[in-house]
């Protein structure tokens, strides 16, 4: 028997981009269908990294906690040659990170999905569909989505659809949206390998630059280990999956009986950005809309920082609080760039590591060693541009970078100040609807109050209005920052500021809709 179901947001792929999207906008009271073509979650390791940024979006969730303890950090991220000297050095990775967190996570993508997916099905407000495969898509006013499902033909007509349905996007297919092919591509071998003895593996993450055949070796979630392999000239999948062929890779590792192989699979490490990141009222997140070879382990935290940007957007839009489309233009103006640059230092990693010529590796060796001795560091992976356009106040000191979380013993600033929009100043200023405003002298701010200090005295700003995904609107005095996040975020004029005394408190923050 087949049903209509009606909705305020189609998810499609119910993977950790389109979950996380899904649970950000069931928070701030959207409701959603997630879709998924698949029955389950896979079951089998895929994304071996997350960020302190991504474990602070999963901590806005309330499920950092058990993400978090599945992960393991290790102290750095080598790139060595055949001699073992090393030409980059990502050093820290086990240190805490801008979003509060460790900056470096190596995980069990199947323990995150399972967190996720469990919270998806606790919300009231999330419809999950798994083995609905998409079919057909019509906009108009309203979109309809059409889905080949176990009982026959489903439909669902949503306001927004968003596709996180991979890189195979039926989303983006359906909505006749191209790829920009970044021209990188290189298969390898992956083995995954349960731990038996921890003591026998690297303590530390490696990329072997190696002509005769470069070799990925990194941490995974806990009890878990990954080798990647480059396939040469000739090899085919078929014969390198071999397992005598698979033992004799691993042989020099001397890991016999210290790991168990659970899987082996030949993957093609790609590029490419999707030519457009909406039609409409469809829009593309995550793999649907950017693929990147893993080199810089950005790609899931990739996804679930789009969830984050169109989260708020879509909700504000919803609520009545936004103009739809300088929001919705907003998205791929912000998260376009930055992502390009995040895979253009992917695909520096991965053709420094992919050299297969013993001469030109050599030449590599040299220069990179001789850059590396003169300067004693290489390139910092997470210093990412910052919103150039889009949802900012352009020409103010820290518009579109990411605002850091501080942390103090067990306390982080999220936790105290909570969801929504930010005006942090170093003066009483008036609490507006939907945004806290808060002044440093706040006692609730005394764990943080030295380094938010700081922040703003590298800015020489009075105040800094942060944006509900953690990124900085803008910084200046408050009521231009206020009144300039009015013009931008809300429709219409902005509502006359209450008195400081009615509002210094903030008591009622908790019972207002937030952006």
């Amino acid at each position: 028997m087949t049903e209509t179901r009606t909705c305020d947001v189609l998810v499609v792929g119910a993977g950790p981009t389109g979950s996380t999207l899904a649970l950000l906008l069931a928070e701030r009271g959207v409701k959603v269908v997630i879709a998924d073509r698949a029955a389950d979650i896979y079951q089998l390791p895929r994304a071996a990294h997350i960020d302190s940024e991504a474990l602070r979006i999963f901590q806005s969730l309330q499920i950092a906690a058990p993400i978090a303890a599945s992960c393991r950090q290790a102290p750095r991220y080598d790139f060595i040659n055949a001699k073992g000297d090393v030409l980059l050095r990502f050093d820290g990775a086990d240190r805490i990170g801008p979003g509060g967190w460790p900056a470096s996570n190596m995980i069990h993508q199947p323990s995150i999905e399972r967190v996720l997916r469990q919270a998806v099905i606790a919300s009231d407000t999330i419809d999950l569909r798994t083995s609905w495969r998409l079919v057909a898509l019509a906009q108009d006013r309203e979109i309809r989505a059409t889905f080949a499902a176990p009982d026959g033909e489903e439909t669902v007509i949503a306001r927004f659809v968003v596709g996180a349905d991979g890189a195979r996007s039926a989303v983006r297919e359906l909505s006749g949206i191209a790829v920009d092919d970044l021209q990188f591509d290189e298969p390898w071998l992956v083995v995954d390998a349960i731990v038996n003895d921890a003591a026998r593996l690297p303590a530390i993450n490696l990329q072997i630059c190696d002509p005769a055949r470069p070799t990925t070796c990194v941490l995974m979630g806990e009890g878990r280990h990954r080798w990647e392999f480059m396939l040469k000239p000739g090899e085919t999948a078929e014969a390198v999956s071999e397992p005598a062929f698979v033992a004799a890779l691993l042989r020099p590792w001397n890991v016999e009986a210290a790991i168990s192989i659970e899987r082996t699979a030949v993957y093609r490490f790609n590029a490419h950005v999707a030519s457009a990141w909406r039609r409409g009222r469809v829009l593309l997140a995550g793999d649907a809309a950017h693929l990147m070879p893993p080199f810089a382990g950005q790609g899931m935290c990739s996804g679930l920082r789009d969830a984050a940007n169109l989260a708020w957007k879509l909700a504000a839009i919803l609520g009545g609080e936004a103009d739809e489309g300088r929001m919705l233009d907003s998205y791929q103006q912000e998260r376009e760039p930055h992502v390009r640059a995040i895979i253009g230092l992917a695909m520096m990693m991965g053709r420094t590591v992919c050299l297969l010529d013993p001469q030109a590796a050599a030449e590599r060796d040299t220069q990179m060693l001789a850059a590396r001795a003169a300067s004693g560091a290489g390139p910092q992976a997470g210093n990412w541009p910052p919103f150039a356009a889009g949802g900012i106040l352009a020409g103010s000191a820290g518009a579109g970078s990411y605002f850091p979380q501080p942390v103090a013993s067990d306390s982080r600033l999220d936790d105290v100040l909570g969801a929504g929009a930010w005006l942090i100043a170093r003066t009483d200023v008036p609490q507006l609807a939907g945004m806290r405003a808060v002044a440093l002298d706040n006692a609730m701010l005394a764990p943080f109050r030295d380094i938010l200090a700081n922040w703003l005295d590298e800015r020489a700003a009075a105040a800094v209005l942060v944006r509900p995904d953690r990124y900085v609107f803008g910084t200046g005095e408050p009521e231009t920052l206020v009144a300039a996040w009015h013009a931008f975020a809300l429709a219409g004029e902005a509502p006359p500021a209450p008195s400081v005394s009615q509002t210094s408190t903030g008591e009622d923050y908790g019972n207002r809709r937030h952006l």
